[in-house]
């Protein structure tokens, strides 16, 4: 019982206490090259429907399928093709600089098209910047 209370009043304290969050950002500055952001990066895209691919020695890319609700707005809004299903993609890039390196977050849908070409839907959010913020500071990067 006195554990509950304690708890309960730690809880009571960390709410009321003023708790400075992150800027809202896809971009943070590392120290050094943050290999652990990237290997669980590579880790978490290890689902069903998941395919991790490294584009470049910087560029590494998580393409997931969708549920079929959002598979069949996606081509129905965006003209796809049902024999080729859009993807959502996450894309972590990194560029050294003087500082250590930046990190760059970029999500987006890929619809392909009737033609054979892809079209490149970008998804814009806050709280999805706040969580790539969280995510940053959580491997010892600082949102810029």
């Amino acid at each position: 019982m006195r554990l509950i209370s304690l708890l309960t009043i730690v809880a009571l304290i960390v709410s009321c206490t003023s708790q400075e969050a992150p800027p809202a950002s896809r971009s943070a500055q590392f120290d050094g090259y943050p290999q652990n952001l990237f290997n669980s990066f590579r880790t978490d895209c290890a689902g069903p429907g998941d395919k991790y691919i490294k584009t470049t020695a910087s560029i590494f890319e998580c393409r997931e399928t969708l549920p079929p609700e959002a598979t069949a707005y996606l081509i129905l809004s965006f003209n796809g093709y049902p024999q080729n299903l859009p993807q959502i993609v996450t894309r972590l890039s990194s560029t050294k600089n003087q500082a250590g390196y930046r990190v760059d977050a970029e999500l987006y849908f890929l619809v392909p098209q009737k033609d054979g070409s892809t079209l490149r839907i970008p998804i814009e959010s806050k709280d999805l910047d706040r969580d790539f913020s969280k995510l940053y500071t959580d491997y010892g990067g600082t949102p810029v």
